[in-house]
């Protein structure tokens, strides 16, 4: 296998340490050669004898220079060499070595000739150039040793400019924690590399593995895992503890946009855009997470926090940051733009030069899928149909973006869809996981149009059991969701019957859940559907009442909830009962009223019913209304107008600024011809009695009957006024007193039934003349034989 020797930066020293050592050598030639010339020593001798030494000390001192001279040349190559290989891994510690060594050796020949000691003694100070030549020569050992070992592929492999086989990397990493398990540089490189392959619950396994030092040392990259596996409060809770890292604020503002808290992550968006990107493809991330973030608060109404409303020309040249600012126009309901918005962003995406086809196909189908909703919403169902028919929105990987494209395209449809089929589609996309996930806006009309294909194709039971675990978590709410489940619930018990068969299910539920105000609108709406407006009523009041009752202030929120008071306004207006509707009004209008934010057309609804009361607390309540609106709007017209009727009776003066700013009556009439008007008539609207008339309920689920004719009733001919009526005119002819029977048949069975006898005797009359005796009849026949069988 071929050896690839990487030179570290700071080498340069190694080889400045190593050319010092040459100069050295030089100087300790020079130093010879002086003493050479003082002791007079003629070449070639390289020493004095013995006798010369002890007798001359010139000679001496010429001696011990040669001889610390020729140690310095046995001793350069084992620390430069040394020093040249242990360079290779340890460069500043070889070149301090290095220099040691060269410090310790000059100390070493100053002693050895200038001290005066026997046998060279001085040369003593100078032996501790020995340490640093044995660590040189350790560290050329180790890193020898070590050279063609998975640790030494390891760091070749990461001084490498560019990193793309990541599997290398980790295969490295393993090959070196082997030998050395506790190795934290190789630990943390192979968490880094487990998330470049996206092996996210490997790099946290391996985290743990490491200990609590290397969780320490990998603070953001544990965040990191944390976010992708979908622990995104944990994920946004860690990021938030590491300070003065650009990249933890990326992870925070990421998983601070998947929580749903997309405030806090326009505001760190904005806070590292300020702070200037590192390179350009961080500032166009930053551009492209900062539209997507405004989308969404546009979608949560909190657009008042967002700052940029439209798109830029800078936007407009990317395909994200264009489909972004579509986003936002859908969110704010301004559909022409959306389309414009997103037309404009498919266009960029089939042109870009840098994807590939197969890239243009996966980022164009999620745009596709916008272009349906928009489609739809404009009233354009046979684009949009044909458009989701065209597109694979089963192919898009995001799942939930898929999820939504399979929606659209079932809701596309211009036909009515066959139910079970449509269930079965839905049933059969991939649910989104960890960090892919609907948001909430989006997650619950999904869950909605699934129980609503529950009931289209007859699982009641399935919608009772998913619906009842929400609603037993909260009843009393104004949350579309809530009230839409609690709808879905009630229709899953009526088995989707309506009518009094409806009622007559739903009704128990009232007891269970007496403040469930989607149960009790399902009751008002199916109430209504049979023309019993008055029971509509009182179970709208009665749920007023229980809320009202009630000492949770979230209840009383529910109470004069704007949705409500409509519909309780709007009933009361069905039976023409003015008074309640004014009443009801004021009591909203005064819960209201001293709140942060209250509600504006309910106000205003209330201000206006208030000033044609004739009591004195109404007229000062919508003076106080129409103020509060006033202050809160001062441009507005239906205000002022309001505020100068409520004071025009009792202080005009006090509003004639504010009549000077109203359009002037002139003006206001001078397109009305009243000649015209006069002459045409005033139309009068009908009585109140005609208003409030009883109408009779129609039978539900049954046919009704047709309607009888009823004639007129007919004189005879020769009736007359001046003669008396029969008082038996009424009777049967037969029974009549001045009735008589014809034969003798006829008289004998006129006896026998004479009005008031009795059933079954006969009156007999003797000859003699005594009284009738009454004799039972024998059985009926006459005493003839009965006919028939014997």
């Amino acid at each position: 296998m071929a050896l690839t020797l990487s030179i570290p930066a700071q080498y340069g020293y190694v080889v400045l340490t190593a050319v010092t050592t040459t100069f050295l050598g030089e100087w300790h030639a020079g130093y010879v050669g002086q003493y050479r010339k003082v002791a007079q020593v003629p070449y070639p001798n390289a020493y004095v004898t013995h006798a010369e030494a002890q007798e001359n000390p010139d000679k001496f001192a010429f001696n011990c220079a040669q001889r610390a001279h020729a140690n310095y040349l046995e001793h350069q190559p084992q620390a430069v060499i040394p020093m040249l290989i242990a360079g290779l891994r340890y460069p500043l510690l070889s070149a301090a070595a290095g220099v040691a060594w060269c410090v310790a050796r000059v100390v070493y020949t100053l002693g050895y000739v200038k001290n005066k000691k026997k046998q060279g003694g001085g040369r003593t100070a100078g032996t501790w150039y020995v340490a640093p030549e044995l660590f040189l020569q350790g560290a050329a050992a180790w890193t020898v040793a070590t050279m063609s070992s998975p640790i030494s592929d390891l760091r070749t492999l990461l001084k490498k400019s560019t990193v793309e086989d990541h599997e290398a990397v980790l295969r490295a990493c393993n090959a070196t924690l082997r030998q050395a398990k506790n190795d934290l540089d190789a630990q943390h490189i192979k968490v880094v590399a487990l998330l470049k392959l996206e092996r996210y619950d490997d790099a946290l396994r391996a985290l743990e593995a490491g200990g609590d030092r290397l969780k320490q040392t990998a603070l953001l990259e544990r965040a990191y895992a944390l976010y992708k596996i979908g622990s995104l409060k944990e994920a946004n809770e860690l990021a938030n503890s590491i300070e003065d890292s650009r990249g933890a604020r990326h992870v925070e503002a990421q998983a601070s946009y998947r929580i749903e808290d997309f405030s806090h992550a326009a505001n760190l968006y904005r806070e590292l855009a300020e702070a200037h990107a590192v390179h350009y493809d961080e500032e166009n991330d930053l551009r492209i997470n900062s539209g997507a973030t405004d989308a969404q608060l546009e979608w949560k109404k909190q657009g008042d926090s967002v700052r940029k409303k439209k798109p830029s020309r800078e936007d407009l040249e990317v395909f994200e940051t264009a489909y972004n600012a579509a986003c936002g126009a859908i969110a704010r309901d301004e559909m022409a733009q959306s389309e414009v918005l997103l037309n404009k962003a498919r266009d960029l995406c089939s042109t870009l030069d840098e994807l590939s086809e197969r890239q243009k196909f996966e980022e164009l189908l999620p745009i596709k899928v916008q272009q349906v909703y928009v489609m739809s919403r404009m009233g354009k169902f046979e684009e949009a149909e044909r458009l989701a028919s065209d597109s694979a929105f089963s192919d898009i990987i995001d799942l939930a973006t898929r999820q939504i494209g399979q929606n659209n395209k079932l809701a596309s449809a211009t036909s009515t869809p066959n139910p079970f089929l449509a269930h079965r589609i839905l049933q059969e996309a991939v649910a989104p996981k960890n960090s892919d996930q609907l948001f909430s806006y989006q997650a619950e009309p999904m869950r909605e149009n699934r129980l609503v294909l529950d009931l289209l194709v007859g699982k009641y039971s399935a919608v009772l059991n998913s619906t009842l675990k929400a609603l037993s978590i909260q009843q009393c709410s104004t949350g579309s969701h809530t009230n839409k489940l609690s709808v879905l619930h009630a229709t899953a018990h009526a088995q989707s019957d309506l009518g009094k068969i409806g009622l007559k299910k739903i009704l128990p539920l009232i007891e269970k859940r007496p403040t469930d105000v989607g149960l009790i609108l399902t009751v008002v709406q199916l109430c209504i559907l049979t023309n019993n407006v008055g029971s509509a009523l009182t179970f709208m009041e009665s749920l007023l009442d229980r809320l009202a009752s009630s000492s949770d202030s979230n209840y009383q929120d529910v109470r004069f909830a704007p949705g409500l008071m409509s519909i309780l306004v709007s009933l009361y207006k069905q039976q023409n009962r003015k008074s309640q509707v004014i009443s009801a009004l004021a009591k909203a209008a005064s819960y209201w009223r001293h709140k942060q934010k209250p509600p504006i057309a309910l106000l205003q609804a209330a201000g206006v019913q208030l000033l044609t009361s004739s009591k004195g607390e109404d007229q000062d309540l919508a003076r106080e209304i129409f103020s509060i609106l006033l202050s809160s709007e001062h441009t507005s017209r239906f205000a002022t107008a309001g505020y100068v009727a409520a004071h025009a009776t009792t202080s005009p003066d006090k509003v004639r600024s504010e009549v000077d700013s109203l359009t002037s009556i002139a003006r206001l009439v001078a397109d009305v011809d009243v000649v015209t008007l006069e002459k045409a008539g005033v139309p009068f609207p009908p009585a109140g009695d005609a208003l409030t008339a009883k109408r009779k309920r129609a039978l539900d689920d049954k046919p009704k009957p047709a309607k009888k004719r009823v004639r007129k009733s007919r004189l005879s001919k020769d009736f007359d006024v001046n003669k008396a009526l029969d008082p038996e005119r009424w009777l049967p002819l037969r029974d009549r007193s001045s009735y008589k029977p014809k034969g003798k048949k006829g008289k004998k069975k006129a006896e026998a039934l004479t009005q008031g006898g009795m059933a079954g005797v006969s009156k007999d009359n003797s000859k003699g003349g005594g009284e009738g005796v009454l004799q039972a009849k024998s059985g009926g026949g006459g005493g003839k034989k009965r006919k028939g069988k014997k």
